[in-house]
């Protein structure tokens, strides 16, 4: 229940965020640049059980390109829109890390991970787009 009443308090960003807002081509092109895969995100203004106005998923072909996608989102992000995240997780056992910038979750997988959780149906109701590598 903790969890949950976390999420009912984190901050909220003012203006609306859009797939061409600088936060997200900035989160999008430092997982290109450190060639993450199968990138996508799902849009989810229009659910409303969602914790988050996006989800950004992609995966990572081993634990170290795991981290170093991960550090390079953290790092752009606060470079260039000077944001941190509210919260992040799993970088310890480095299968699944997830960036959360309240309105955006970012979600780096290993493959076997992404595949169990399926993210991307369990979201179904949000608008999904591809991103080329």
């Amino acid at each position: 229940m903790a969890a949950l009443q976390a999420l009912a308090t984190r901050p909220k960003q003012a203006a609306k965020l859009t797939r061409n807002s600088k936060f997200f081509k900035t989160i999008i092109n430092a997982i290109q640049e450190k060639k993450g895969e199968n990138i996508v995100s799902l849009d989810l203004h229009k659910v409303h059980e969602a914790v988050a106005d996006f989800f950004i998923i992609c995966e990572a072909t081993s634990h170290v390109q795991v981290k170093a996608i991960a550090n390079a989102v953290e790092e752009e992000v606060r470079k260039n829109c000077a944001e941190l995240p509210y919260k992040h997780e799993g970088y310890q056992a480095l299968q699944w890390v997830l960036i959360d910038y309240v309105n955006v979750v970012v979600h780096i997988f290993l493959p076997e991970i992404r595949r169990f959780y399926r993210l991307e149906e369990m979201w179904s109701d949000g608008d999904m787009v591809e991103h080329e590598d």
